[in-house]
């Protein structure tokens, strides 16, 4: 099982490294690139959710280094410090596309409503399910047990289910604040082609950690049946 553990489990971490590594390195290059029309992130955001005809959405400043969010609770875009200030390509495009999620909820996005719909239940599965599935195997008490191996998997798929949504929440979101940047001239050809390149890579750390978790059902499923036909 060793052979199966190193490809469902360090292989996929490894390429979320290299990928979080990547996208770091992007996000240094282009927001060392000003902005040709100045603006801070904060700015490009207020006027973003303006022209969407969004009035009751607040931009504030959340600590973290890529810590950007939109929470739909509250209705707050929460950009981190180098981009709530900075006046980057980088800071433009993080800020356009967390107004994109914005937009989405003004306008009823069905997937970032579903998405939001599963929050409370992912959060708690999320707890659960790595201590379930550990206890289904036997590691707390020496014996696995079928029943309690396949609820592990029955908690751990909601978390699947929701990266998977998660995934056209995201590049919708990009669309928007790609297409919204280039319909308002805000940034020239060359920036819009690096603000593309940056989410770009965002997008990826999605569909790397949609794949890591595939990965991690596929092989507690197989545990599963592996244990059965025993």
């Amino acid at each position: 099982m060793l052979g199966s553990y190193l490809i469902f489990f360090l292989v996929p971490m490894l390429l979320g490294m290299l990928v979080s590594f990547r996208l770091k390195s992007k996000f240094k290059e282009y927001g060392e690139i000003p902005l040709y029309e100045g603006l801070s992130g904060k700015e490009v955001a207020e006027r973003m959710l303006h022209e969407n005809g969004i009035n009751d959405v607040q931009v504030i400043s959340a600590n973290g280094f890529l810590s950007d969010h939109y929470n739909p609770a509250n209705k707050t875009v929460n950009l981190s410090p180098d981009v709530y200030a900075g006046r980057s390509i980088a800071s433009a495009a993080v800020a356009a596309h967390e107004c994109g999620h914005a937009v989405q909820h003004a306008k009823g996005y069905a997937m970032l409503q579903l998405r939001s719909a599963l929050v409370p239940i992912v959060q708690v599965s999320t707890n659960l399910a790595q201590w379930v599935l550990l206890a289904g195997v036997g590691l707390f008490f020496g014996r696995g047990n079928q029943t309690i191996l396949l609820i592990g998997i029955i908690l751990f798929s909601a978390s699947t289910l929701f990266s998977l949504i998660t995934l056209p929440v995201e590049y919708d979101a990009s669309n928007r604040a790609l297409k919204w940047m280039e319909a308002t001239h805000l940034t020239t050809r060359d920036e819009h082609d690096k603000a593309a390149d940056a989410l770009k890579w965002a997008a990826r750390t999605y569909v790397v950690a949609a794949l890591a978790s595939i990965a991690q059902l596929l092989y507690w499923i197989m545990l599963y049946n592996n244990r059965r036909d025993d």
